[in-house]
């Protein structure tokens, strides 16, 4: 693998360890700006929402311009925002720095996927996406325990002073090592807005907020759930959350690799067997260790789809990419949302707190059901391709007109 994918994947752990490391410091931040836990968790949706509106903001302004100093724009982005945050005086001041580092997040993913892809063979596009996708994992192992202990410890302040010298050295490493790869000739926004007219990049979007959103369902909800249910004390949660972050790295490194060679298999045994482990989370949530290696196999399946899912979106938008792949990106962060809002209600209505695992199971089986529906989309495709390519003339004028 081209060292590239090195500082692409500097720049993934940077952003995912400051996606999540708010989750283990809203009390401090909240304490520190005199606000309550939920006002505090503004700076987590303003940050998901500023992923799923900036993912195509920033990919249109960098139509004009080389991915790779788009990228660079973007860590700087980046680094400004957790800057700002680090610096704020006034909590909403520190909202703002949260969404302007956001707006970096899925440009730089979709825009990373792009410049990955095309830094490698045909046959070796999934394993560099997964690759760079590995920062974003290991954030979750690493980054994101260590800059809560860090906070917790020294000071929120001091972790996102620590995130944005790691934008520095992800900018450094891009700026080094990423090649400069000229933009496709004639390639312009229009081209890029037309894949969203493809049915197949549109299924393969539904199955990401679908997909992953079944993930979301039960690990947004995983610390009253392992506290109050599987018996688990508060400190534990932390290292539940290691383990689904070990999880993620594997299952990500394995959809990768398996991508390349039998795609839309992958997803079927991702999505299914996610659907059925989290069916069984209701039950494994009451003993310890069930619990404890269900949490991993969570990370792992649905970071198996992330791969497969962000090259289908490639392949199907093929000639103009970048906006899909960006899209694609915001698509997993709307699914977080959407499914932590469903396993809220059925929580607030009384149900438990194991019933999230059944709207992730319930969602992870629509992706499913997608992913067979985009198949069978394609096989009837080829075979009228096959069809025309085999008539005649006036066949193929009377084929054209049906």
């Amino acid at each position: 693998m081209p060292l590239a994918l090195l500082a692409l994947a500097i720049g993934a752990f940077g952003i995912g360890t400051t996606e999540f490391v708010i989750m283990g410091l809203l009390p401090e931040v909240a304490a520190d700006f005199g606000v309550s836990i939920p006002t505090a968790g503004l700076l987590v949706t303003g940050y998901a929402l500023g992923v799923v509106a900036g993912a195509p903001l920033m990919t249109v302004v960098g139509t004009r311009i080389s991915r790779k100093r788009m990228l660079m724009l973007l860590m700087g982005l980046f680094i400004a925002g957790n800057l700002l945050s680090a610096l704020a005086p006034a909590f909403s001041v520190m909202l703002i720095g949260r969404i302007v580092a956001s707006l970096a997040h899925g440009a730089f993913f979709g825009i990373g996927s792009v410049v990955a892809a095309e830094l490698v063979a045909p046959d070796k596009k999934a394993g560099a996406i997964a690759m760079m996708f590995t920062g974003l994992t290991v954030a979750n192992v690493v980054g994101v325990p260590l800059g809560t202990f860090v906070g917790q410890s020294i000071g929120w302040r001091v972790t996102f002073g620590i995130v944005a010298a790691l934008g520095v050295i992800g900018l450094a490493g891009i700026a080094r090592l990423v090649p400069d790869l000229p933009r496709p000739e004639g390639v312009r926004l229009r081209h890029e807005l037309a894949a969203f007219k493809n049915a197949q990049v549109l299924l393969a979007m539904a199955m990401t907020v679908l997909g992953f959103g079944g993930v979301f369902a039960a690990i947004t909800y995983i610390a009253p759930m392992m506290t109050h249910v599987a018996g688990f004390a508060d400190g534990s949660v932390t290292w539940l959350l290691v383990l689904f972050g070990v999880g993620m790295v594997g299952g990500n490194l394995v959809g990768g690799r398996f991508a390349d060679r039998a795609l839309m298999p992958l997803l079927y045994v991702s999505l299914g067997s996610l659907a059925v482990v989290l069916a069984l989370f209701t039950l494994t949530a009451h003993h310890k260790v069930l619990a404890a290696v269900t949490v991993a196999l969570i990370g792992a399946l649905g970071f198996a789809t992330v791969p497969p899912l962000q090259k289908r979106v490639l392949d199907q938008a093929h000639g103009a990419p970048t906006l899909a792949s960006a899209v694609n990106i915001g698509a997993f962060n709307l699914g977080n949302a959407l499914a932590a809002w469903l396993g809220g209600l059925v929580i607030a209505a009384g149900l438990g707190y194991t019933a999230p695992n059944w709207v992730g199971a319930a969602l992870a089986a629509a992706a499913l059901l997608l992913a067979f529906l985009s198949a069978g989309l394609e096989r009837r495709d080829r075979r009228t391709d096959a069809v025309v390519a085999g008539s005649t003339p006036v066949e193929k004028r009377a084929l054209a007109h049906r």
